[in-house]
């Protein structure tokens, strides 16, 4: 096969166009939400400090930081998923016009 024909194909380029768009949105929000702990940590430590009751050792620190690896996973399901649904169609739309 031509590397041009696929490369000028309309379902080619609308999967490149859509896996770019949620790939760049999602590493987005991962960064925006990693950026802001890290600047939490920074300029305003004794928020995270904070025990999330009285009389309890865990802190609103940790349950933000487990709430960010949670963050991750949600991320990679919705990728996940995505993929193996309108970029699978995609992909194969155009293996079967290019047939």
């Amino acid at each position: 096969m031509d590397l041009q024909v696929i490369q000028t194909h309309p379902a080619f380029n609308q999967l490149a166009r859509e896996r770019a768009r949620l790939g760049v949105g999602m590493s987005i929000v991962m960064a925006a939400a990693y950026f802001a702990y890290i600047l939490t940590i920074a300029f305003w430590p004794r928020l995270l400090g904070r025990p999330l009751w009285d009389g309890t050792v865990i802190t609103w620190g940790v349950l933000i930081g487990v709430g960010l690896i949670a963050l991750g996973f949600i991320l990679t399901a919705v990728y996940v998923r995505r993929a193996n649904s309108r970029f699978d169609q995609l992909s194969q739309l155009l293996l079967e016009d290019l047939r």
